[in-house]
């Protein structure tokens, strides 16, 4: 590894630790206090870890999932120290996030397609989430990257959401395909497709509109979407990007569940976290869903949606300073 990928890899690890110091800090005091003057990990260790995983936002399945875990691994081994409990609970952390395709992504990379179609992104997920910013840093990255990149103002409902989005064509540079608002959002993605392929892009970053009090009209909406982009690229889109607010913990939850229950979610990005000590929904959503969680938000900057690396977040989680 050269030095200037060795320094950028060091950044971006003191960005991801700072930006899950909150979530750090709340979860390591917590675990301090469970373990204070405990010699082994028993049954009232281990019911006190299970309420710091709930409430850290891990989720009650997934939390009873990890606990369970550790239970057989101190009835194997029958006696397990109180101070071993960190290493034993990011070891099975660890073999979750390893089990539920959680896989760690090798950098901002997008598949060639042997056609020489552009990769279709569909984006979804609720206004406030943070998908409009995550549209523009990925599309600032990508084009960093030496990609070529379309955005699609799909999102033609709420008021500002085409503005927002022109904003960040604007300031990356990246052309945005667009229609009045009130539009038809299967028109703009049919134009923003069709466009993107006779440009020769590589990538296209459709937004969608955030609307969940109908789930019959949104799985109808994207479904739609789906067809008329069809017509032009037959197997886009190529990832359904699900965006999640990580700050709002539970609610992030049922934010996944209506969504995969109205499309067919591929991948996660989750926001915010670096103003929460709500890391832990990370882990949760990622065991529950099944689906790959991609990028993770843990700052203000272009760079700062980072590509999620399992290793370097649970270390992060239980980095001790």
């Amino acid at each position: 590894m050269s030095w200037f990928k060795r320094v950028l890899g060091k950044e971006k690890k003191e960005t991801l630790d700072k930006g899950l110091e909150k979530t750090n800090r709340s979860f390591l005091d917590k675990m301090s206090r469970a373990v204070v003057g405990k010699t082994k990990v028993d049954d009232e260790v281990l019911d006190e870890l299970e309420e710091i995983l709930i409430t850290s936002d891990v989720g009650v399945e997934t939390t009873i999932k990890i606990i369970n875990r550790i239970e057989e691994r101190v009835a194997r081994d029958k006696y397990v120290n109180s101070s071993e409990l960190d290493k034993i609970l990011r070891e099975e952390i660890m073999g979750l996030l390893s089990e539920n395709e959680s896989s760690n992504f090798e950098g901002l990379s997008i598949p060639t397609l042997p056609n020489g179609d552009p990769y279709v992104i569909m984006v979804v997920g609720v206004n406030g989430v943070g998908k409009t910013t995550t549209i523009g840093k990925l599309a600032y990255q990508l084009k960093s990257k030496g990609k070529k990149v379309v955005l699609g103002a799909g999102d033609t409902f709420r008021a500002a959401a085409v503005d927002q989005l022109q904003i960040w064509s604007d300031n990356t540079g990246v052309p945005i395909i667009k229609q009045a608002m009130g539009s038809d959002p299967a028109s703009v993605a049919y134009d923003t497709v069709q466009s993107a392929k006779a440009q020769g892009a590589d990538v296209v970053l459709l937004d969608t509109a955030g609307r969940l009090h109908n789930k019959i009209n949104l799985m109808n909406e994207l479904s739609k979407i789906k067809r008329v982009m069809q017509k032009v690229i037959p197997d886009a889109p190529h990832d359904v990007m699900l965006v999640l607010d990580g700050s709002t913990g539970q609610n992030a939850f049922e934010q996944a569940k209506q969504f995969t229950q109205a499309t067919e979610v591929t991948s996660l990005a989750i926001t915010k976290l670096d103003g929460t000590a709500k890391g832990g929904v990370v882990i949760g959503i990622s065991d529950q869903f099944q689906i790959p969680v991609k990028y993770i938000g843990v700052g203000e900057g272009m760079d700062d949606l980072q590509v999620f690396n399992k290793a370097e977040f649970v270390d992060s989680f239980f980095k001790k300073n």
